[in-house]
């Protein structure tokens, strides 16, 4: 190693310190635009989680009161009297029932209005009960347009912060229709004082926060200024300006908000959010609509002076912090690709040429630092590269030539076991006792398979059946020799006229064979199998299946004989059952391992599915078996298209004969 000039430590702290000098205007813009955009992320869910807030502040109680003044309208006893004002028994037991509903409201008030004569009933507890009117509406009068509009507009309900004159009260009113099938007969309500309301679900003493509630006609219901508040909006009355449009001062802005108002209404359980200028200030607005009150809760918070970020400290801590990386960042990157990145590129094209199996490399200029030294042991150890190349070739070309030698091998014996398999299939046996009604198709996924199908018969009787060990290829071909043996034995143990009873002697059988063996962790040893002990002579079948089924079609329908939920050899011993089912000449009956129903194709790639199976046999079941087996095979590979085969396949169809 060079012992004097600078070295690769010093030239990069050298540079860092360069770096640090620089570029202070450029980062500082990019931390403050950073502060900018984290402000108005957190005032977005500031004004998000506020108005939220607010809406179930203000849905809870204002939702019961409504909840109440609908029962009041909707009570037996209230259309009785409005239909009978006079009557001075309906009125005594209307007034006494609702004595009782003016205890439930907040303000203790209800008021009730005759559509016939017009006569406005009123208590509170600001005055002595009385069952006497308070005073007639006159369709004439302007303060009481919100009535007649009300009743002529024949919505169930609506909800007006008007001020009654005549009472003295400012309030936001509730008032509801009360009507005979189709015919008004008045309406009813109650009201909450207005200062109140505002006191309790408006008024904030956030800095740059302004709650208002406004109609569905953007008519201002509540603010903490009560002068901008849309008195009688129900009257059609002129609002002069009182509406949240007017204090939106570009007539873009006023677009873009009427169709955040769309859209809060369109989705009442989400916030909407929306720049806009309000009274010459940019301001974000929130908005949640209330669906049962046809209000919006509106919240207008103004970032720049919300307590979004309470730290004063975190402006100028941001700033360092962006700051400080900034300059880092850059003056590392250019100390690295001037000191260190434009040698080292020279040794990787260096390396690349050797690669290539050239020999002719460029290395960087010598320095005396710790490059210099790099780029001299890299070229000792281009020198070795070249003179190991002619011998590692030559040892790659022998070993080729054994791997070749290796592989045809072991072709060859898979070759050769598949056609094993294939010869102890029960093909011979299947074809003298059922001949032309039946049917197999056996497709390996590899050249050997984990799949095979088995038949004994005894007499005139035979037992049948598949069998899907875990695996496939070379693993699942040696599991299959092991199933074999077991089913072997079990029959000989048992007799084949109790599927149930094979099963569980195989089972038996194969756990004795496994435990003793060290097996790979993952390595999967269970088996799926399905066996049908047919009996012509007494007209029956009995099947048991171990986690596959038994299918059988007449043409007309398909029903499916689960068999037992567990495998063979699986974690929990499997609790088999014989099921015996009358064998009749008009049914087929099919057997099929989970190949065929997993196979993935159609649009999506997803497996063929134990439906279309069930309606593929429902659809083929009327023709000969010969013709079957071709068109189940053909729908297959249609279904398949490009997507390769998952799993072997095999599927067994019989009929009795």
């Amino acid at each position: 190693m060079a012992t004097w000039g600078l070295g690769l430590r010093a030239k990069s702290i050298m540079a860092l310190l360069i770096a640090c000098l620089v570029a202070l205007i450029p980062s500082g813009l990019i931390g403050w635009q950073v502060l900018g955009a984290v402000q108005d992320h957190f005032g977005k869910a500031y004004a998000r989680n506020f108005t939220r807030l607010s809406r179930q502040q203000i849905l809870a109680p204002v939702s019961r009161e409504l909840a109440l003044a609908r029962r009041l309208a909707g009570a037996v006893v209230t259309r009785h009297w409005l239909r009978d004002e006079t009557n001075p028994e309906k009125s005594a037991v209307f007034f006494e029932e609702a004595r009782g509903y003016a205890d439930d409201f907040r303000s203790h008030s209800y008021f009730i209005i005759s559509a016939r004569s017009n006569q406005y009933y009123f208590n509170d507890p600001g005055q002595a009960f009385s069952t006497a009117p308070r005073y007639r509406l006159d369709p004439a009068k302007e303060d009481d347009g919100w009535f007649f509009n009300s009743m002529a507009g024949n919505a169930p309900y609506n909800i007006n912060v008007n001020q009654d004159t005549r009472l003295g009260l400012t309030r936001v009113w509730i008032n509801v229709l009360i009507k005979d099938g189709e015919q008004p007969l008045g309406m009813a309500g109650t009201g909450m004082d207005l200062s109140n309301f505002i006191e309790q679900f408006i008024r904030t003493e956030e800095p740059g926060v302004t709650p208002m509630i406004i109609d569905i006609q953007g008519a201002i219901q509540a603010h903490p200024d009560a002068s901008t508040i849309a008195f009688g909006a129900t009257t059609g009355a002129d609002l002069r300006g009182r509406h949240l449009f007017a204090m939106v001062d570009q007539q873009q802005d006023q677009s873009r908000l009427r169709q955040a108002l769309v859209r809060a209404e369109q989705s009442p359980d989400q916030v909407v959010l929306e720049w806009v200028t309000l009274n010459s200030q940019r301001q974000l607005l929130a908005l949640a609509y209330i669906p049962e009150l046809r209000w919006h809760v509106v919240t207008a918070v103004d970032v720049a002076v919300a307590h979004i970020l309470e730290h004063p400290w975190l402006h100028k801590a941001l700033f360092t912090l962006v700051l400080m990386l900034a300059l880092l960042l850059f003056a590392l990157v250019y100390a690295v690709e001037r000191l260190l990145l434009n040698p080292l590129r020279r040794l990787q094209g260096s390396a690349s040429a050797i690669a290539e199996g050239r020999s002719d490399v460029s290395l960087p200029p010598p320095s005396k630092d710790e490059i210099g030294d790099l780029s001299q042991a890299f070229g000792v150890m281009a020198e070795k590269v070249k003179r190991h190349r002619t011998e590692l070739e030559e040892k790659v070309i022998a070993r080729t030539r054994e791997l070749e030698k290796s592989h045809r091998q072991i072709n060859d014996s898979i070759d050769y076991a598949s056609l094993l398999q294939r010869a102890i299939l029960p093909d011979r046996q299947l074809t003298q006792v059922l001949g032309e009604q039946h049917f197999v198709m056996w497709r390996p996924r590899d050249v050997v398979g984990g799949d095979f199908y088995l038949f004994q018969r005894e007499a005139d009787r035979f037992l049948l059946g598949l069998v899907d060990c875990a695996g496939h290829g070379v693993p699942g071909a040696l599991m299959t020799m092991l199933a074999r043996a077991a089913l072997e034995h079990a029959i000989s143990q048992t007799g084949i006229q109790s599927p149930a009873a094979v099963l569980k002697q195989a089972d038996l059988t194969l756990r004795g064979m496994l435990q003793d063996c060290e097996l790979p962790r993952g390595l999967a040893t269970t088996m799926d199998a399905a066996l049908a002990f047919v009996a012509p002579g007494q007209q029956r079948l009995v099947f048991a299946g171990a986690r596959m089924s038994l299918y059988w079609s007449d043409g007309r329908r398909v029903e499916e004989i689960k068999g037992n939920r567990r495998s063979l050899v699986g974690r929990q011993s499997g609790d088999y059952q014989d099921i015996s089912l009358e064998l009749r000449p008009e049914r087929i009956y099919y057997l099929t391992t989970d190949g065929y129903l997993d196979q993935a194709g159609g649009d999506k790639g997803f497996g063929l599915g134990n439906s279309r199976f069930r309606q593929l046999l429902q659809a083929h079941a009327a023709k000969p078996l010969a013709e079957q087996a071709e068109a189940l095979k053909q729908a297959l590979d249609e279904y398949s298209g490009a997507y390769p085969q998952r799993d072997d396949i095999t599927l067994l169809a019989f009929r009795a004969v």
